[in-house]
């Protein structure tokens, strides 16, 4: 048997462990995680604009949330585990492409590799959290988005850099919205499966949930933006930042209220994907 024949024995066995029914069960198990943390994050972020005050909106307090209730260690080792599935099906998208007729296209499969990355770590720190290390999934976000912040302005041209990722993430929460706007996520679902008050409930909260995120994203990428021009990392502002400036606009905290209600709209969406996406 040859090098060749082998690799491509290799290559096949990879293929069907991508198109197998255990990425199949991680990745709907993944957009369930993605639906409970959006979901808590949503509340938080509710009692931050009913209350003025509250527990950090963000992973980590959707994490720290969720370890204080009774079995919260099991639930977020369950967590974690079902955000490895997520990595592991984003990762055979971008090694094998997607479902789908451009799902093969090479920024499909990069923009897949770079969510397999992000669930990873993701996954990572949640399962971190759950082992005991509480300062790795619970740790605050906007304490993490100043310390990168901050050693990204220490580098030459750090100033560039920091404005640079900052317009990235601006540019992709405004992608996200109007990709919300426009239903672009009904072709990744089974729509025919649905009946007509689940489809009205999907676009719904796709399209609500959808504008949300990408509100919340560009919002993020802003305050990156106005970190590199004044060259000061305290400007800089994790999920939890972010949502809480809301209160600050001349809508006040009901500005918030819509965002929160948004992001549990998501959270929805997510479970959704779970259940009708096309995998």
């Amino acid at each position: 048997m040859n090098t060749r024949s082998v690799a491509a024995q290799g290559s096949g066995r990879a293929r069907r462990a991508a198109n197998s029914k255990a990425v199949e069960v991680g990745a709907r198990a993944g957009f369930g995680a993605r639906g409970a943390i959006y979901v808590l994050v949503g509340v938080l972020a509710l009692q931050i604009a009913l209350s003025g005050d509250g527990k950090q909106a963000d992973r980590g307090g959707a994490i720290a949330e969720i370890s204080e209730k009774p079995f919260g260690k099991v639930l977020l080792w369950v967590l974690g585990i079902a955000l490895v599935g997520m990595a592991l099906w984003r990762l055979s998208e971008a090694l094998f492409g997607s479902a789908g007729p451009d799902g093969h296209k090479p920024t499909k499969r990069a923009m897949a590799a770079g969510r397999s990355v992000f669930y990873g770590f993701v996954a990572y720190s949640v399962l971190s959290f759950a082992a005991g290390d509480s300062g790795s999934g619970g740790g605050s976000s906007d304490k993490q988005s100043q310390d990168v912040t901050a050693m990204a302005l220490g580098w030459p041209g750090g100033q560039w850099i920091v404005g640079i990722g900052g317009i990235g993430v601006a540019g992709a929460g405004v992608w996200i919205a109007v990709r919300a706007i426009m239903r672009k996520y009904q072709k990744h679902l089974k729509m025919s499966e649905m009946s007509k008050k689940v489809r009205q409930a999907v676009d719904f909260t796709g399209v609500f949930g959808g504008t949300a995120r990408g509100i919340v994203f560009a919002t993020a990428g802003g305050f990156a933006v106005a970190a590199a021009v004044k060259h000061q990392p305290d400007q800089s502002k994790g999920m939890d930042d972010t949502l809480r400036s809301f209160t600050d606009t001349p809508a006040g905290p009901w500005l918030l209220v819509v965002i929160a209600l948004g992001l549990v709209a998501f959270g929805v969406f997510s479970w959704a994907n779970a259940r009708y996406r096309k995998v």
